[in-house]
């Protein structure tokens, strides 16, 4: 089974992609959703983060996320000691989760792909972009951040020009429309590959 990495920045349309995908029938593995999943059940990972934020990293032990992203959004080295922890379980639970399927290949959307030099685990990378006023607009409606707190997110980021001549195949996500049929181009051309 082929590995397809989805990546973007913060605001690109991501999860609008990989929706695409799964209506096109394509296994998608969701490191984010998984990874804080994994933050709430997994003990070692409580474990670690306990002992890397302290006794506040989990209230009622359920995890204090804003206590978390507060405490690693204006330090890189705390998001490096996160990213440590969180990043090989979700890599093992990745692994088992592609052994459930069938499918020619599967994607995984992961946010920081090229930031974490993971890009050789990847048969095939999908970029998504869009301009940076438009990922703005969209993260102040979809999740309430102020312009700081999305700016300040996106500085962790790599900029989408060190990004695009390292991908295989790139999604401008602007208009729907034009979007869905490049989404099932690539997906065309995956499967003709393989």
């Amino acid at each position: 089974m082929k590995v397809v990495g989805l990546t973007g920045g913060i605001g690109s349309g991501k999860t609008t992609i990989a929706r695409i995908f799964e209506e096109l029938g394509v296994p998608v593995y969701n490191s984010d959703v998984e990874a804080k999943k994994l933050m709430h059940s997994s003990k070692k990972i409580k474990k670690e983060l306990v002992a890397l934020f302290g006794e506040e990293a989990y209230l009622e032990d359920k995890l204090n996320r804003a206590f978390i992203a507060n405490a690693v959004f204006k330090d890189e080295v705390a998001l490096k000691k996160l990213n440590k922890i969180v990043h090989p379980e979700v890599r093992k639970h990745f692994l088992k989760w592609c052994r459930e399927h069938k499918h020619p290949y599967v994607v995984q959307e992961t946010a920081l792909l090229f930031e974490n030099q993971a890009q050789d685990f990847y048969d095939k990378i999908v970029l998504v972009t869009a301009p940076k006023e438009l990922r703005i607009k969209r993260l102040l409606e979809r999740d309430g951040s102020t312009e700081d707190e999305i700016l300040a997110r996106m500085k962790n980021q790599l900029e989408d020009e060190k990004k695009v001549p390292l991908a295989d195949f790139v999604i401008e996500n602007i208009v729907l429309e034009k979007t869905k049929r490049k989404v099932a181009e690539i997906n065309d051309a995956i499967l003709d590959f393989y």
